[in-house]
């Protein structure tokens, strides 16, 4: 089926083209990523690992308390950081008192530092990576990262601006009614399918695969 058609469907569940263009999530543009420091990719992977779960808002309103708490998130710190000074974080009011999620920065840090030492940044590694396999990407950072399983990953990516599609619920009805996806969502396989349905409509439109994935989204329903 000709992505058109969705296309269509999303505009008029949204008031039209307009409309629809004014709520496509930001892509990065050439060099944006790169110019990202280091520090701001491992403040948005915790960003996002805290929010997993639980409520968004409170992350975002406590945020400006994280970001002193974590010290700007320097990744060569936190690769490295003594375990006392996570036995702390657990008592800080200023951020969210999970030790289980506090001890992933750590461990997120290290993923980020060795991203980026083939290219010199980790926003060069992202830069590097393309959006025709994320697949491939997803199953690095979930391998090489602490939490960055379900729907995690996908969020952060979407978060920096890497060119990418997120597996949401109306994502997934999407795939089902297109009769792109008969897999488990979350399995490796659901992933597989979702790329290649992608993958398509990125050569039949030209557009970009976040877009793809938001428009698909907002054409689901009456």
């Amino acid at each position: 089926m000709s992505f058109a058609r969705i296309y269509s469907q999303a505009a008029a569940h949204k008031g039209g083209e307009a409309a629809l263009r004014s709520m496509l999530p930001h892509v990065a543009e050439a060099g944006e990523l790169e110019a990202k420091g280091d520090d701001r990719y491992l403040s948005e992977v915790t960003r996002c690992v805290f929010k997993a779960g639980f409520v968004w808002r409170v992350i975002e309103n406590k945020w400006p308390g994280f970001e002193d708490a974590f010290k700007g998130f320097v990744p060569l710190y936190w690769q490295q950081v003594p375990p006392e000074v996570l036995e702390e974080l657990a008592q800080d009011e200023r951020i969210v008192r999970n030790m289980q999620k506090i001890r992933t920065v750590p461990e997120n840090a290290r993923m980020i530092v060795d991203g980026a030492r083939e290219h010199g940044s980790f926003g060069a590694f992202l830069s590097h990576w393309p959006s025709d396999d994320q697949v491939g990407l997803l199953i690095w950072l979930k391998r090489h990262g602490a939490r960055l399983g379900g729907n995690t990953a996908q969020y952060f990516l979407r978060r920096v601006g890497w060119d990418g599609f997120i597996l949401s619920s109306d994502v997934v009805a999407g795939l089902h009614r297109e009769e792109r996806l008969d897999a488990t969502p979350g399995s490796k396989k659901a992933l597989v399918q979702a790329q290649a349905a992608f993958n398509d409509w990125h050569r039949e439109t030209g557009l970009p695969y976040s877009h793809l994935s938001r428009i698909l989204s907002f054409s689901v329903g009456d």
